[in-house]
């Protein structure tokens, strides 16, 4: 197991800041709004109010319900008794894989994957089977045939991520009644992790719990990192079958114990009073994508244009790492190499920055040679193929 690949590209870039480099850092996913001013005004009141102490170790009952709410809109038919609130999603979804998975069992991912999917299901015990979707623009649909083939009564746990990190694909209400029937025919719990699920540019994400057939069936994560820009308040949940929640809540109850008490009331004001403030920020990534993909088609690079949350995939070169590395010790530009989420080739773009350090980390790239012209080639199957052309000269 390797430690994560973009908090340690983060780690490099802050030692770098440290000593007085100036590092355009896009490896991070953490939006760079503040936290809404109301939600930091509850967990403020919080504190005053004495909510410094433990909390019941599934959640709060108000935000529990709260939650509850939120997830019957989402068309989930949940209940409170159903949910953990956890010290952020990547906990949820640690204690998900410990609860579910042991010793050889199966677990199928979807390529480019995010990187702490493979580390839990290798301290689980668990074996991986893979399944590319970079052939096909990132999507699932074209590649459910794929997912068929991979998927069987051996399969103990299918992962799907929509909208993904790192490609930002929105997956089809089409692939996800595939995977539903998959499921179903194989009898498989499927973990839909949705911690993207309200940041997405002129497509609705369905809850893959909401399909007919998965509500006994789906594991359900979400938090409050990136829709409202907590993400040092460490919020998150699941929602899960009773079965799966009675287990879960024996590895949360000997870990964390509970949420932090004060941030869960913080928690419940950004449920209630945040839509507007979401949605501002939500289409400042919209505008990123946009400008971001303009700069690079300026300079001659195609990129799949990701409907939801706040990354692409840039294409580099084939030692996607190496690429990485002297693109920031270089041109002090931070970005994750592609092969950390099993695309190598790539590199990923986080664009929760400002439009100017965007074009900042554009203009440094292209000015010390690390963007490279790329055309689109159609191939016999009508998939299309990035491949290097020529490389960008200097500018003097």
């Amino acid at each position: 197991m390797e430690p994560s690949a973009t908090i340690a590209v983060s780690n490099l870039a802050s030692e770098l800041e440290a000593q007085g480099v100036d590092v355009v850092d896009l490896s991070v996913g953490e939006p760079d709004f503040p936290t809404p001013e109301n939600v930091v005004e509850a967990g403020k009141d919080a504190l005053d109010a004495g909510h410094t102490t433990y909390t019941p170790s599934s959640g709060i009952p108000a935000l529990r319900d709260a939650i509850t709410q939120k997830l019957r809109a989402d068309g989930i038919d949940a209940d409170p008794s159903e949910l953990i609130v956890t010290p952020g999603g990547k906990q949820a979804l640690f204690e998900t894989v410990q609860a579910l998975i042991g010793e050889g069992d199966e677990v199928v991912l979807l390529d480019p994957a995010w990187v702490s999917y493979e580390a839990m299901v290798k301290i689980a015990g668990g074996d991986l089977t893979r399944v590319d979707t970079t052939p096909h623009d990132f999507q699932l649909e074209p590649a459910l045939d794929a997912l068929g083939e991979a998927v069987s009564d051996d399969t103990q746990m299918l992962v799907v991520n929509s909208p993904s990190n790192p490609t930002g694909a929105v997956y089809s209400d089409a692939a996800m009644a595939g995977v539903r029937d998959l499921a179903v025919e194989h009898d498989i719990i499927v973990v839909s992790d949705e911690i993207y699920g309200r940041v997405t540019y002129g497509t609705e994400q369905a809850s893959l719990a909401s399909f007919e057939g998965m509500g006994d069936r789906t594991v359900t994560i979400n938090g409050f990192s990136k829709a409202y820009s907590m993400t040092g308040w460490r919020l998150g949940y699941f929602h899960a079958p009773e079965s799966v929640i009675g287990q879960a809540g024996k590895i949360h109850s000997h870990s964390v114990s509970c949420a932090t008490n004060f941030v869960q009331h913080a928690g419940i004001e950004a449920l209630h009073n945040t839509d507007e403030a979401v949605d501002r920020m939500r289409e400042s990534f919209r505008e990123r994508r946009d400008i971001l993909i303009d700069l690079l088609a300026d300079n001659g690079v195609d990129v799949s244009h990701p409907d939801g949350a706040f990354y692409m995939m840039l294409p580099v070169d084939d030692d996607d790492q190496a690429w990485c590395e002297a693109a920031l010790e270089e041109s002090h530009v931070a970005t994750v190499p592609g092969s950390a989420f099993n695309a190598p080739g790539y590199a990923r773009i986080s664009y929760a920055a400002s439009e100017d350090r965007l074009r900042e980390a554009v203009d440094r790239l292209v000015t010390d040679g690390f963007l490279w012209r790329w055309r689109v080639i159609e191939t016999e199957q009508a998939n299309a193929h990035l491949f290097r052309d020529q490389k960008v000269s200097r500018v003097s």
